[in-house]
């Protein structure tokens, strides 16, 4: 037997005991005539003591045989610290040793396995099995951990069965990029790794499943930020004969039920719906973090036409209200004016106005305004002494709006509005089926071609699609997208009309969703269903900015595992097996 007890196990009504422990060795003490060895495994971290008084030998070999991380099995009896520790949970207790066992040496490991390590992200990516070593990350995997067990549990009791669905699937261009794998016993063809297994379950649905539940790994090729990730997990779930209200409904109690067991917050009031029309208008973002204030006010009545020419010409102005923020430098001015010009935001300036103690109000533009136009802007603005607003425009509303959305969540952070351990709810609805890609010249789905469009604008199809809702629905928390889903089609000439407005000729929607649309001929009932982010909902409850450290292999900014070292070449024998030919790289 290696150990009798693991190292976050042992409490002071222990003492007395034999024991015998395995680890890791965290760090190693000697002080005077004494020893401390701090063994860490996944449950916890126990100090034992070596001491020349009880044996010297044994001390001695301590100082000399264990190091960093070495692998060791230690016996001793547990006993009273005198020194406590309050900070662990073994913290009153200690392992006077009687023997111990190198099991594994370690060379020296490159950066501390500390939470507060000094290891950088690349580093760390290609140790990562001595990252997770790190309790920190360790308790973002357990975490991980208890939330699938409270997902399954949940769903469970509400009749929904868990079934698997394929890996390898056939490709759906639509959409993001299809990562697609080679079949050497079907040469020149090509199974695609799923982005959802959207089409399965609806198909599951039409056999009768009811309720269908998966924790399930997902694949897109798509450009990295720190919520995605070309390989990703989804609760993907999906119900027989509902409604919007009934989806809502069910997942809104599962949210619940994970912020109460997870994290002891209780969520009574039912959870906000804004449309997307209003998320757009009011934060310039179709999922809005509502932890803070500070909504968009149109400002074309009020600063047009008064001869500043940037204003005059633009198709929107807009500004947003940073409470009590008066007191910004010019400094910190030019540093917001900087921001804003960032490439990854693209304004081209900025406009600030001062509401001063008195009530009057110093702008940028002085010089192109009245200060009866100022207070003007204030009244508009809702604006106090104290108050700081800030102001873009743009000749294209839209692109602006999202501008000015970057602009207001960077105030939110300068101002220590968006605390990670409070959450705001909701959910974002009646988002448009269509948005319009000028890459394609034509208009694609915003959600996926089999949401269903609202019924009341179902006859919009035929003489303004982009004018039709959908009746779809994101669930937001703090600003980030956890999940979302649909009403799903389930009437073949109607899935067959949205391909039509999608661009599809019927032998391209037949070769492509046949199986589906054939299947809608058979009994297809009504059903609906969401997808919910594992990595997103486990990072958010872990405080994490990024969704690597809730994963236990995660790829790095360019989709490379590093510690894999993936993607790599085939050898020319894997090619020719697959009748595949490789191109060569362009040189520079």
């Amino acid at each position: 037997m290696y150990r009798t007890h693991n190292c976050g196990q042992l409490r002071l009504s222990d003492a007395g005991q034999e024991v015998t422990l395995a680890g890791w060795v965290q760090r190693a003490r000697k002080m005077g005539g004494m020893t401390f060895v701090d063994l860490r495994d996944r449950y916890g971290l126990t100090q034992i003591v070596f001491n020349d008084d009880t044996d010297a030998a044994l001390n001695d070999r301590a100082n000399h045989e264990l190091g960093r991380e070495y692998v060791v099995q230690i016996s001793g009896s547990v006993a009273e610290r005198t020194s406590k520790n309050p900070n662990l949970p073994t913290g009153d207790i200690e392992i006077i040793a009687r023997d111990f066992k190198v099991l594994n040496p370690s060379e020296i490991p490159p950066f501390t396995i500390e939470d507060d390590t000094d290891g950088g992200d690349e580093l760390r990516m290609r140790y990562r099995y001595l990252d997770l070593r790190r309790p920190s990350v360790r308790k973002n995997l357990e975490l991980r951990h208890r939330m699938t067990m409270e997902v399954r549990r949940y769903l469970d009791s509400k009749g929904f069965l868990e079934i698997e669905t394929p890996m390898l699937v056939g490709s759906t261009p639509e959409g993001a990029r299809d990562f697609v794998v080679p079949s050497r016993m079907n040469p020149g063809q090509f199974y695609a790794l799923p982005q959802s297994p959207q089409t399965l379950k609806q198909l599951l649905m039409v056999s009768g499943m009811d309720r269908y539940f998966q924790i399930v790994k997902c694949f897109r090729d798509e450009d990295l930020r720190a919520d995605r990730q070309p390989e990703f997990t989804q609760i993907d779930c999906e119900m027989s004969f509902v409604e919007q209200e009934d989806v809502i409904t069910l997942f809104e109690g599962m949210a619940k039920h994970l912020f109460k067991e997870l994290r002891d917050v209780d969520l009574t009031e039912p959870f906000p719906r804004m449309p997307w029309s209003e998320a757009m208008r009011l934060y310039g973002s179709d999922k809005p973090d509502t932890r803070f204030g500070m909504e968009f006010v149109e400002l074309m009545d009020v600063m047009k036409g008064k001869g500043f020419t940037v204003f005059d010409n633009a198709a929107y102005i807009g500004g947003i209200n940073a409470k009590g923020a008066a007191s910004y430098t010019r400094k910190q001015l030019d540093q917001l004016t900087e921001y804003v010009k960032r490439p990854q935001v693209g304004a081209k300036g900025m406009v600030y106005a001062r509401v001063e103690a008195d009530g009057n109000v110093k702008s940028s533009v002085d010089k192109f305004y009245s200060q009866d136009d100022l207070q003007a802007l204030k009244k508009a603005m809702n604006a106090e002494p104290g108050d700081l607003i800030l102001i873009l425009s743009g000749d294209d509303a839209m692109k602006t709006r999202k501008q000015l959305c970057e602009l207001r969540l960077e105030m939110g952070n300068r101002l220590g509005l968006r605390d990670k351990n409070k959450f705001s709810c909701l959910w974002v609805v009646d988002f448009p089926m269509f948005e319009w890609s000028d890459e394609e010249q034509r208009l694609m789905a915003m959600h996926h071609p089999f949401t269903h469009p609202k019924d009341e604008d179902i006859p919009l199809l035929d003489t303004d699609p982009a004018a039709v809702r959908a009746d779809a629905y994101d669930m937001v928390v703090n600003g980030v997208e956890v999940g979302g889903g649909s009403i799903r089609i389930h009437d073949s000439e109607l899935q067959a009309k949205m391909f039509e407005i999608l661009g599809f000729t019927p032998e391209k929607a037949q070769e492509q969703f046949g199986f589906l649309m054939n299947a809608f001929k058979f009994g297809a009932p009504p059903h609906g269903g969401l997808a919910y982010g594992l990595d997103r909902w486990v990072s958010l409850f872990a405080g994490l900015d990024s969704i690597r450290d809730c994963i236990a292999f995660p790829k790095n900014n360019s989709g490379r595992d590093v510690m894999l070292d993936a993607p790599a070449p085939l050898d020319q024998k894997q090619l020719d097996e697959l009748e595949l030919e490789v191109k060569p790289q362009a040189k520079d």
